[in-house]
């Protein structure tokens, strides 16, 4: 019997949404109530695990979240076997959490936008936080997932509020006070330092998400720059591309100079140094060969995004570097000059960045050349930098 349960909830999980929704109400009511019933009651832990596999795949079509219930008896059935002994269990309780909390981070952008939209209330939400952060502290697998979670429920809480403070008519999910997203980051940092390759990855990718939620200030956040410091820590010395990549993508989410804070320099430097290092080691391992490219693409467009908000305001010592580096910034600027030119005019890195984030670049390749280059002419004139400067304002000319 348990054999035959399995395969049953396995089949569940390999619907796609298509066929799902094809299915008479009564027959996607039995497929749900079953998977969730054999969760939560089941004594066979791989019974439970197939059951928590077909919740997580469901959890993923979006039309769920306009059930009124079936959202809570997921939860209800994942909490429950998050905390089961078994470990296959737990981890695959972690990964319908996070497709969950995914499907909810589309719904809640989506009620930015329609007033009209329903959404789970926050209590609900809370558990949710309250269950990732427990998984936190789980094994690798579990913990990957966790992280996941929680990047997708920090994309759209809104921080900047305290509870007390708002309007609660509609019981709005919206809002987490300022000691959640302390906890929350928290979190992330601990399990980047502790965790596999995966997690790490899954770090800077609940990173990103983070960054993206504009309620967050990160001019006016304590933990702004040892989370600034965590990615380029990352980006230099992660010997696994995907991950560099990913923290590459973190780092050029915030929109403005002030977003960086204290950190501006250290992330300009740290950038630089990454470009040249790759620029000049052509060797990788097999396994980062196919990453190479698209780390390549998005440290390109990460670098141009900063070098276009430095200024002569800056920093001596950032200034001083610019100029120590202004060479190599040179060349690496017409190689990119001459690569634009004999190329279409699309949007820049757009394969390494996922749009279900909500973030890909907007913005030419020429238009963030030509800021990079116009910034750079602007601290090499105002440092004297005669020789340097007649460089740049040829190279400004070239990508006007």
């Amino acid at each position: 019997m348990p054999l035959l349960w399995t395969a049953s909830l396995t089949c569940f999980a390999g619907m796609t949404s298509d066929v799902f929704f094809s299915l008479p109400v009564n027959k996607r009511d039995y497929v749900t109530s079953s998977s969730v019933h054999a969760a939560l009651s089941d004594a066979v832990a791989t019974v439970r695990s197939a059951a928590c596999r077909a919740i997580g795949i469901v959890s993923c079509f979006s039309q769920i979240l306009s059930s009124p219930s079936l959202p809570g008896e997921f939860i209800k059935a994942i909490d429950f076997n998050t905390q089961n002994s078994s470990t296959p269990v737990r981890i695959t309780a972690s990964w319908a959490l996070a497709n969950l909390c995914s499907s909810i981070r589309f719904r809640a952008l989506e009620l930015q936008t329609d007033p009209t939209a329903d959404l789970l209330d926050k209590s609900t939400i809370s558990l949710l936080v309250e269950i990732a952060l427990r998984l936190t502290k789980d094994g690798e697998k579990v913990k990957s997932n966790a992280v996941r979670a929680l990047g997708y429920l920090s994309r759209f809480i809104r921080f900047n509020h305290h509870c007390d403070a708002v309007d609660d008519s509609r019981n709005s999910v919206f809002y987490g006070d300022p000691v959640c997203l302390q906890t929350i980051v928290q979190a992330l940092m601990s399990s980047v330092t502790t965790g596999n390759v995966k997690v790490q990855w899954n770090v800077c990718h609940a990173l990103s998400n983070l960054f993206m939620n504009d309620t967050v200030r990160l001019s006016e956040m304590q933990w702004a720059s040892s989370v600034y410091s965590i990615l380029l820590l990352l980006l230099r010395d992660s010997n696994n591309y995907k991950i560099r990549m990913h923290a590459a993508v973190a780092l050029a989410v915030p929109v403005t100079r002030l977003d960086y804070g204290s950190s501006f320099p250290d992330v300009v430097r740290g950038l630089t140094h990454v470009l040249e290092s790759l620029s000049s080691n052509s060797s990788s391992s097999p396994s980062n060969f196919k990453h190479r490219d698209n780390l390549e693409k998005q440290l390109t467009f990460t670098a141009l995004h900063l070098l276009g908000f430095v200024s002569p305001k800056d920093d001596q010592s950032l200034k001083d570097f610019l100029i120590k580096k202004a060479s190599f910034l040179e060349d690496w600027l017409k190689g990119l000059c001459s690569a634009f030119n004999s190329a279409e005019d699309q949007p820049l890195a757009s394969e390494t960045i996922n749009d279900e984030d909500g973030f890909s670049p907007n913005v030419s390749q020429k238009v963030m050349l030509s800021s990079a280059v116009v910034s750079l002419l602007n601290v090499y004139t105002s440092g004297n930098q005669q020789v340097i400067t007649q460089r740049f304002e040829q190279l400004a000319r070239s990508t006007a």
